[in-house]
């Protein structure tokens, strides 16, 4: 227990006071919004190939842990998709919130399995969230369709997140070595990645509801932090999983909304408020549920 708050204490820490700084109107919001960018589209992305590519990866529990994450994925889209019998949301409503049933935030998945896996809980959380965000993207996307034309192969195709994934995997698939200088630079760059994106997860919320909305939104709250890990958990356990591949697959599962699903909201005529409140709940629930999760996984 001890080392299950130690590793999340910090987690918790920064996103709080990410949340502070925004509110505070110490730094503007084009401070946050640079720097989300910074960590999204060179930071992180450095991180990710330097990991990826200047280690194997063990194809055989990888690709078991791919075809998990892909199922509880869908889990979580068949979830979002019985709220609309269930609690009869607006057409609008739904399309807007239906993401938060599986999408997931990178950036405290990666400080979680950093600080759990070192290296190696990275390397698996990558490699798994590779796979998944397009799904993740496709399926967010077709659900606010109705509101925009925009192209999704594209947008797909320009993932930083993606690109250095596999890039990294091919990488290592073709056993090329990273030279000493490449690699130390790219993980120079990695290095501020998680605590920027922790600040600017907490620089995000908020908690703006409606009382109409509070019962959709804590369905989706629910369906996020406790079914579609418990799925995930049960499919992991038949798949034989263990160690790093075992923790990610769980803890990905379990993790809240990423922020990005409010921006997705936003630029496509979608609810945005809705979906910043049901992000921001999420996020200070996972406080909760995470650690239950860690203790289920014996960490």
């Amino acid at each position: 227990m001890a080392e299950t708050v130690a590793i999340l204490l910090p987690i918790v820490a920064l996103i709080g006071l990410g949340h502070l700084l925004r509110r505070s109107g110490i730094f503007g919001p084009d401070l946050w919004s640079g720097i989300e960018r910074l960590v999204y589209y060179l930071l992180f992305p450095a991180l990710l190939f330097a990991t990826l590519a200047s280690r194997p990866i063990d194809l055989g529990a990888g690709g078991l842990m791919i075809l998990v994450g892909f199922g509880f994925m869908l889990g979580g889209m068949l979830l979002g998709l019985a709220v609309r019998p269930l609690l009869s949301p607006s057409p609008h409503a739904f399309a807007s919130i239906f993401q938060c049933g599986f999408r997931f935030n990178t950036y405290i998945g990666l400080a979680l399995l950093g600080g759990i896996h070192g290296a190696d809980g990275i390397a698996a959380f990558a490699l798994l969230a590779g796979f998944v965000i397009p799904l993740a993207n496709v399926a967010s996307v077709w659900a606010l369709a109705r509101h925009t034309r925009h192209a999704i192969l594209p947008q797909l195709a320009r993932n930083p997140f993606i690109l250095a994934t596999f890039g990294g995997l091919g990488w290592s698939a073709l056993g090329l070595p990273l030279p000493d200088i490449a690699l130390s630079t790219l993980l120079f760059l990695g290095e501020p990645a998680l605590p920027l994106g922790l600040l600017a997860t907490g620089a995000a919320l908020t908690f703006t509801l409606e009382g109409r909305q509070q019962t959709l939104v804590a369905y989706f709250v629910a369906v996020k932090l406790l079914a579609v890990p418990a799925l995930a958990l049960g499919l992991a356990l038949a798949m034989g999983l263990t160690g790093a591949y075992l923790a990610a697959a769980v803890l990905l599962a379990a993790l809240p909304p990423a922020s990005s699903a409010y921006i997705l909201a936003t630029r496509m005529g979608g609810d945005g408020p809705l979906v910043a409140a049901t992000v921001g709940a999420a996020t200070v629930m996972a406080a909760v549920t995470l650690p239950v999760w860690l203790y289920v996984l014996g960490l």
